[in-house]
């Protein structure tokens, strides 16, 4: 072997970067391959660092043969491409190591299509499905419980009740969950059939892949060869017509092929903006299943769950405290549940309320609002899961009355309203009765600490609202 043929120094190094740069485009270069590092050559193998698994495993399945390519022109005999996961600063991550060898015919099949790839590509062309989402860990409330039981049934059904399920709801609240969810149990039953998972992203990427090496036939295929398709994000494709194209021919092809379809996006089909109409009236033709924003009950559930899941214990009341405060989306809940534990395992302190407005405090930022006579209202009859209109009704069962007059006490501690003019907010009492409740709460709390611990935490919870 010709010396001259197997010294690689920086230099060919630096130009090799470059080729890759003008091949790839920048912005492709920029997402995927500016972090691409060049390890060793050793004979007729070539390696080649990425500081993540996901950036090596995206560069091995949509960019090896055009690194193969370039790297050819500096070193000939190549047989061999190693790439390795090695962090920014540190070492080459054990068992990460995928290799690419030149009979492998990978160059042929990220670089050609065409070939006789029909029984793995559908894989490499979608995303694995995540262990952690199936339907055994899916906590199960109100706002959720019609796209749970629609998405078990798809899961499970061997005739197909209604196409496409479209999943509709904000960020965080359980989309992508259940999408995995059915992907697992279909694989599970029936692991014949092929399912693909995917962002509507990675279509868009493919599809303009596919486009550029002039093989949209090939993208057909394989999209069309499928038995479930599952599309995550939708609103992406939003002002995309070509792709908007390309999915309403893919759609229609697999619905008349009896091909179930499930999709996700932040909004309903009618209100997908940037969406064609017809694109649109295909989407709405199946079942929308909305999924609503977390209820209190719900967002305590899921709280339980993933503290079980973990196997701490953190005390009911600051499971309660974050189930009140954090009601954006579940995954900045379960981010601060994760901060909370992190803190109490690593510096050793208890886990209390009082720690979590400590360690959460950017989540719970404190406003300066005047607290509302209704806002107590509203807060006292969520936590006891009775009706708001319960404080204003004349009912008198122990269960209504109770948090009624509790609501009351904690209109006079922590607001300036008047006796009367709080009577008044629940339901024309008058003042005497307000004095009742008052004196009431006070005797009881004396000799009841969960009830002095409720209202505590309810406290709380309003002058942190």
């Amino acid at each position: 072997m010709d010396n001259n043929a197997i010294i690689f120094d920086e230099s060919k190094w630096s130009s090799l970067k470059k080729d890759l740069k003008v091949t790839v485009g920048d912005t492709a270069y920029n997402n995927w391959l500016k972090h691409l590092n060049y390890v060793s050559l050793k004979e007729t193998t070539i390696t080649f660092s990425v500081p993540t698994k996901f950036l090596r495993d995206w560069i091995v399945n949509n960019y090896s043969d055009k690194i193969k390519i370039e790297t050819k022109k500096y070193i000939k005999p190549i047989d061999v491409i190693k790439f390795v996961v090695k962090p920014t600063g540190g070492r080459i991550v054990p068992g990460t190591t995928r290799t690419i060898k030149s009979t492998d015919n990978h160059w042929k099949s990220t670089l050609d299509v065409r070939s006789n790839q029909t029984s793995t590509y559908p894989n490499e062309f979608g995303a694995p499905l995540d262990p952690r989402f199936t339907f055994d860990n899916f906590v199960v409330g109100k706002p959720n419980e019609l796209a749970f039981a629609a998405s078990q049934r798809v899961s499970e059904a061997d005739k197909i009740s209604f196409n496409p399920l479209f999943l509709c709801g904000g960020v965080g609240l359980g989309k992508t969950h259940l999408m995995h969810a059915i992907g697992w149990k279909i694989k599970q039953q029936q692991p014949d059939r092929k399912v693909i998972y995917l962002s509507a992203e990675k279509f868009m990427y493919q599809f303009v892949r596919a486009l550029r090496y002039k093989d949209t036939s090939a993208f057909k295929e394989q999209f069309r060869s499928i038995d479930v398709l599952m599309i995550d994000d939708v609103q992406f494709i939003s002002g995309k017509d070509n792709t908007q194209e390309e999915f309403f021919h893919t759609f229609n092809a697999l619905i008349e092929q009896n091909k179930q379809i499930v999709i996700s996006a932040d909004k309903s089909p009618t209100d997908l903006d940037g969406v064609q109409e017809r694109l649109k009236s295909r989407l709405g033709c199946g079942l929308v299943a909305d999924i609503h924003p977390t209820t209190y009950e719900l967002r305590l559930g899921i709280l339980i769950e993933k503290a079980q899941k973990r196997g701490v214990e953190i005390p009911p009341k600051v499971l309660e405290f974050l189930s009140h405060r954090i009601i954006s989306n579940v995954r900045e809940m379960e981010g601060a549940l994760n901060r909370l534990v992190a803190h109490g395992t690593l510096v050793g302190t208890p886990i209390t309320i009082e720690t979590a407005q400590l360690v959460l405090q950017d989540l719970l930022k404190s406003s300066n609002k005047k607290i509302t006579i209704e806002e107590i209202q509203k807060k006292v009859a969520e936590h006891f899961n009775i009706r708001i209109t319960d404080m204003h009704s004349p009912r008198r069962s122990r269960s209504v009355a109770r948090p009624r007059q509790i609501a009351m006490y904690l209109a006079k501690s922590i607001t300036s309203r008047s006796l009367p003019e709080i009577g008044r907010k629940f339901g024309g009492r008058d003042h005497t009765t307000v004095i009742h409740a008052i004196k009431t709460i006070e005797e009881i709390m004396v000799n009841d600490p969960s009830l002095a611990e409720d209202i505590e935490l309810l406290t709380r919870i309003l002058q942190n609202s």
